[in-house]
């Protein structure tokens, strides 16, 4: 046998119903199954009263043909036992009987009988009116199951309803509460049976009923108008009067006896606490925002100004001092001029050591009015500049200490960048001007190049000046940058303001500066520049 086939007779069997024949003469056994065998039911024999009870307590059956007359139970007393079993009360009995008598119609009848049928039974209207409780039957069962479904699904929605965390009321479309959830008794304080057949207007306050023109109407009436899950937010009231917020969801559900309608109603009591503490803090926290601001407006303002001052003073004290200087390198030279010989060797070096100490002041003095100088905001905005034409103004500007050096400088891949013409300039030479000043015996070669890269606030330029100078020790990387930092004393012409000046200069424009070195091999002097640098950073 095919699987096809087995399936077709799971089905078949699935769809046949039990029709029990019980007649005490076997040929009218086989005279009934050959009559009822179209109709495609599984027929079960029995010869005795006493079997057709034995298969009782095994099956459930569409119809019973019983025989009358038997010897020992006979059909009537047969009957009186079957509708004595709860299982079989209701099961159709069609009595088989060769006498007509009032007395057995009245009995059977009296027995729960739905029929008789008289011999010779013709086979016609035996299968007729055994069809009719067939169909009954299958019809009772589908019914049986169906009933079962709901009941199953309706066990199922109310063990939900039970587990659901906020209180849950079901209504129908007039707003009479059905069904309630233990959350209802726990959130309203009401119990269970209190509320059922009562209007869901009990748990809102009087007031917003009168207010709205009626609860139920706006809420419940028609709520296909609102989309599945709405939240409402409204208020609560408890047995007891007390008002809380509460945050109404609507879910429309329709039934055999009409519109019902869920209501998931959740208690936001803290969630409202806490939004009002949140607005609460966010005003203070503006408020606080406001006034910080206000103190660091107030405090860039007044550094400003006093950066102002600063380098007002700078400006005016390196001024201011100059003259003098001059006047006292001056006229030490004229003293020293006019008594020529006359002076003893000692006062003459004295004379030199004041000079000279003159001269070193002054050098002093206008290297540190170009340090108050750079990011003055007298240079004006940012304009796009390019780096090789900044580089050929470094080459004119050090013309001398080039050719006397016989220096090689080159570049390569140098960018336009947003920033001061005058601070490239200067930034480049004191680089490359450093470069040539701490030499080797050899040939001094200086080569400077850049390249994009990423940074964390967007890309960047790095710029790289490298040559091959004395170079410096590792524990000296980060002092050469400080305002008047030498390593070398005397050795070394310069005031040892220049690097300094050059990292104002990269920091004014948001940038870095570092310097990688090997001393006795030569140094390359990194720094960065903003793609696009801040103008109001930069001036």
């Amino acid at each position: 046998m095919s699987i096809d086939d087995s399936v077709t007779n799971e089905q078949r069997a699935a769809n046949q119903t039990k029709i029990l024949l019980v007649d005490d003469s076997r040929e009218n056994l086989i005279s009934l199954e050959a009559a009822l065998e179209g109709l495609g039911q599984e027929l079960v024999l029995a010869q005795s009263g006493t079997e057709a009870l034995r298969h009782l307590l095994e099956h459930d059956f569409a119809a019973i043909l019983l025989d009358v007359k038997m010897p020992g139970m006979d059909g009537f007393e047969t009957a009186e036992l079957i509708r004595s079993r709860k299982r079989s009360r209701h099961t159709p009995i069609l009595f088989l009987t060769g006498y007509k008598s009032d007395e057995h119609l009245f009995r059977g009848y009296d027995l729960g009988a739905v029929d008789f049928l008289f011999k010779p039974i013709v086979p016609e209207v035996l299968r007729s009116k055994v069809s009719v409780f067939v169909e009954l039957s299958r019809n009772a069962a589908l019914l049986q199951r169906q009933t079962e479904i709901l009941g199953k699904a309706e066990q199922k929605f109310r063990a939900l309803l039970e587990a659901a965390p906020d209180a849950m009321a079901v209504v129908d479309r007039e707003g009479t509460i059905v069904l309630v959830n233990a959350q209802v008794q726990k959130v309203f304080g009401y119990r269970r049976e209190d509320l059922l057949g009562k209007t869901i207007e009990v748990l809102v306050p009087k007031r917003f009923r009168e207010r709205h023109g009626g609860h139920r109407t706006n809420f419940f009436a028609e709520p296909r108008v609102r989309p599945m899950g709405t939240g409402l937010e409204l208020s609560g009231v408890r047995k007891d009067g007390t008002e809380f917020p509460v945050e109404i969801s609507l879910s429309p559900l329709d039934t055999e006896e009409g519109l019902l309608v869920t209501a998931a109603i959740r208690d936001v009591t803290e969630r409202k606490k806490a939004d009002r503490k949140i607005r609460e803090l966010n005003a203070t926290l503006e408020q606080r925002v406001a006034e910080r601001t206000a103190e660091l407006l107030e405090s860039n303002e007044a550094l400003r100004q006093s950066n102002d001052d600063l380098n007002q003073f700078a400006y005016a004290a390196s001024h201011d001092l100059q003259e003098p200087l001059r006047l006292v390198a001056i006229y030490a030279q004229m003293l020293q001029k006019k008594l020529g010989e006359q002076l003893e060797p000692q006062a003459d070096k004295f004379i030199s050591v004041v000079v000279d100490g003159a001269h070193r002041m002054e050098e002093l003095l206008k290297d540190l009015l170009a340090y108050s100088q750079v990011g003055s905001s007298g240079e004006g905005p940012v304009v796009p500049v390019q780096c090789a034409d900044a580089m050929q103004k470094v080459l004119l500007n050090l013309h001398v200490a080039v050719v006397q050096n016989a220096a090689v400088i080159t570049w390569n891949g140098l960018p336009t960048v947003r920033a001061h013409e005058t601070r490239l300039v200067q930034l480049f030479q004191n680089l490359v001007g450093n470069a040539i000043k701490y030499r080797r015996p050899e040939q001094p070669r200086i080569h400077v190049d850049a390249k994009q890269v990423d940074a964390q606030h967007g890309s960047e330029w790095l710029f790289a000046v490298q040559d091959n100078g004395i170079g410096i020790k590792p524990e000296y990387a980060q002092q050469i940058f400080g305002i008047f930092k030498r390593l070398h004393g005397k050795a070394y012409p310069g005031t040892g303001i220049g690097l300094a000046i050059c990292h104002r200069i990269v920091e004014g424009y948001g940038g870095r500066i570092w310097v990688e070195s090997t001393p006795g091999k030569g140094s390359v002097f990194y720094f960065t520049l903003p793609q696009q640098a801040a103008e109001n950073n930069a001036q």
